[in-house]
C-alpha cells in the first residue's frame, strides 16, 4: 500500500468514453475512486473486469471506477479501437485515453493491471497490481467508507453514465466472432460477442445456432446451452463432434453435432491462479483463457492464454495438463518444460510441430510433437516491446500482437491482428510476407493488398479457401487462395440474439 498522497488531477482534455463528460478527482469528492490501469490486449486486464463489476455494483453509490487506458501497442493507442475493446469486454465504466502515458506517470504506474485507490478526501490510500486482489480491495473500500462516513465526508449518490452500448449496440448477425473453423461438414464460428457458435454450409445458410446467446455455462441441448466468448475450435469430421475454447468460462465443451447437446469435458468454471505446470481430471482442473484448440489423433492442444502455456487432453483418459511453457511470461527456447511464451492465442499443427501465434511477444513459436520436442521462435523478436510491421527472415519480422495462425499447404497463414493484414510464413526458414491488407483498419473486398480488415483473429483453410475472422467489422471473410480475392461471407437470416428469434435449432 501507497502513503497518503494528494491524487493527481485528470487531463479534462483527453478523450474519454462510456461518458457524456470528463470526470476530474476534485468532482469525485465524497467517493471512493479506483482508477483502473489497463491495455485491452492484456489477458491479466480482462481476467479483473469481473472484479470490478462485483465492486461496482456492490458500492454503487460510492465508488466509482475509472478505466485509464494506458496502451501497450500502437494500435491500442487509437481512440476507435478503445472504443471497440469496450464494447467487446461490456466495459460500463467511464475511460479515459491516456495519451503519451502521462497518468500512469503522474500516478508512478509501473505494470499493467494496476488498481490505484482514492479516498472521498482525494488522497491515494492504497494500490494493487495483477490479478485476485477482489477480496482486498473490497475489504479496503469497506474501511475507507465507515472512516468517511463516521466523519460526515462521503457523499451516497449513484452516478449516470452514457455507455458505448448505448450508443452503439451490438445488433449486427455476428459480434466480434474470434475464431473460425472451415470443415467438410461446413464452416463454424464462434460469435464471441453473442455467445454462440454459429455452424452454416458454404454458402451461408444457417445448419444450426449452438448456444441461446445468453453468457452462462450451461449444458443441454443446442437452446438450452450456454457459452462466455467462446474462441478457438476443433472439429473431429469422423465422429462429428465440436470441440470448443469457452474462453471467458474458463472452459472447453464438447458439441455433438448429431445428438445436437453440449457437455462440459475440461474446467470447473473458475479461473486457476495457478501457473506451475500441473494437471489432472478434465473436470476437477481449473483453466485459465483457453484460446484456441488443434486436435491431433485423440489428443487436444490448448493455447492457454492466461497462464502462458500451451496444454493437452487425452480425449479418451479426460486427462488434461501443461505440455509447454514454465508459467513465466517472456519468450525461451529450448524444452518443453524451460520454454516460456507471453499469452498464446492461436495454434495450428502440421502433425510433427504445433505452430503458435505468441500474441504479447508478436511472434510465432514451434513446439515440437515429437522427440526432441523442442520449442523455437519462427519469426518476430521475441521480446516483449519487439512489435511492428516489418515483412523479413526469422528475429528481423516485426509483427503487432498476432492472434491467429493456421497451417496449410506446407505455409502458415498468420493473423497480423493490430497491423490489420493476413502475412504468409515459410515454417522453416521463418521468412514473412504480407499477403492481404492495406495496413489500415477497414472493411473493404478486393485483391490482395487493396483490401482492409479490422484486428482480423483466427483463420481456417480448406480446399482453396482462406477463411477469416475479422473481428472488429464483425463478418467473416472468404479468400480465394489462388486469385488472393476477399469477399465477405453473407449469413442467409442470421441475426443477433435479442433481434429475432432463432430458426435453425
Amino acid at each position: 500500500m501507497t502513503p497518503r498522497v494528494r491524487a493527481p488531477e485528470l487531463p479534462q482534455d483527453y478523450p474519454w468514453l462510456n461518458t457524456d463528460y470528463p470526470f476530474s478527482i476534485k468532482q469525485l469528492k465524497g467517493r471512493v475512486v479506483i482508477l483502473d490501469f489497463w491495455t485491452y490486449c492484456c489477458v491479466n486486464c480482462l481476467h479483473i473486469l469481473p472484479d470490478l463489476k462485483y465492486l461496482e455494483q456492490k458500492y454503487k453509490d460510492s465508488l466509482t471506477v475509472i478505466g485509464v487506458h494506458s496502451g501497450k501497442f500502437a494500435n491500442e493507442q487509437d481512440t476507435e479501437n478503445i472504443r471497440q475493446a469496450i464494447l467487446r469486454y461490456d466495459i460500463e465504466h467511464p475511460v479515459v485515453v491516456d495519451q503519451g502515458f502521462r497518468i500512469w506517470q503522474e500516478y508512478a504506474v509501473r505494470a499493467w493491471p494496476t488498481l490505484m485507490v482514492i479516498d472521498p478526501k482525494g488522497y491515494v490510500v492504497g494500490y494493487v497490481s495483477g490479478e485476485g486482489n477482489r477480496d482486498v480491495l473490497d475489504e479496503l473500500i469497506t474501511q475507507i467508507i465507515q472512516e468517511h462516513q463516521n466523519q460526515g465526508t462521503i457523499n451516497f449518490q449513484e452516478l449516470s453514465l452514457t455507455l458505448e452500448k448505448q450508443r452503439q449496440p451490438l445488433i449486427t448477425p455476428l459480434a466480434f466472432p474470434g475464431k473460425v473453423l472451415a470443415t467438410q461438414a461446413g464452416l463454424f464460428v464462434a460469435d464471441s460477442g453473442h455467445h454462440r457458435i454459429v455452424f452454416s454450409n458454404f454458402d451461408g445458410d444457417i445448419l444450426h445456432l449452438i448456444g441461446n446467446g445468453k453468457s452462462g455455462l450451461n449444458d443441454g441441448t443446442f437452446e438450452e446451452a450456454q457459452f462466455s466468448a467462446p474462441q478457438g475450435m476443433a472439429f473431429d469430421e469422423e465422429k462429428q463432434i465440436l470441440y470448443v475454447a469457452d474462453t471467458e468460462n474458463h472452459a472447453l465443451r464438447r458439441v455433438d453435432i448429431k445428438q445436437q447437446t453440449v457437455e462440459t469435458i475440461a474446467g470447473t468454471g473458475e479461473q486457476s491462479r495457478n501457473i506451475r505446470p500441473h494437471g489432472g481430471d478434465g473436470l476437477d482442473t481449473a483453466l485459465n483463457s483457453p484460446w484456441d484448440l488443434v486436435k491431433v489423433k485423440n489428443t487436444l492442444y490448448i493455447a492457454m492464454a492466461g497462464p502462458h502455456q500451451i496444454w493437452q487432453m487425452d480425449l479418451a483418459s479426460g486427462i488434461i495438463k501443461t505440455y509447454a511453457g514454465s508459467g513465466a511470461e517472456g519468450c525461451f527456447d529450448g524444452s518443453l518444460t524451460e520454454s516460456a511464451f507471453a499469452q498464446p492465442s492461436g495454434i495450428a499443427t502440421n502433425g510433427n510441430e504445433l505452430y503458435v501465434a505468441d500474441s504479447e511477444i508478436s511472434s510465432i513459436r514451434g513446439v515440437g510433437l515429437v522427440e526432441p520436442q523442442q520449442v523455437r521462435t519462427v519469426c518476430g523478436s521475441g521480446d516483449l516491446f519487439g512489435f511492428g510491421d516489418v515483412d523479413g527472415q526469422g528475429e528481423d519480422v516485426r509483427l503487432q500482437h498476432c492472434l491467429g495462425v493456421e497451417y496449410f499447404q506446407n505455409y502458415l497463414w498468420v493473423a497480423d491482428t493490430y497491423n490489420h493484414k493476413i502475412k504468409l510464413v515459410n515454417p522453416h526458414s521463418g521468412n514473412c510476407q504480407t499477403v492481404l491488407g492495406n495496413g489500415y483498419a477497414g472493411l473493404q473486398d478486393g485483391q490482395g493488398k487493396n483490401t482492409s480488415f479490422f484486428e482480423p483473429s483466427g483463420l481456417s483453410a480448406i480446399d482453396s479457401y482462406l477463411f477469416i475472422a475479422d473481428t472488429n467489422n464483425h463478418v467473416i471473410r472468404r479468400v480465394n487462395l489462388q486469385s488472393l480475392e476477399v469477399t465477405t461471407v453473407g449469413f442467409n437470416g442470421l441475426c443477433a440474439p435479442d433481434v429475432c428469434i432463432p430458426k435453425y435449432f
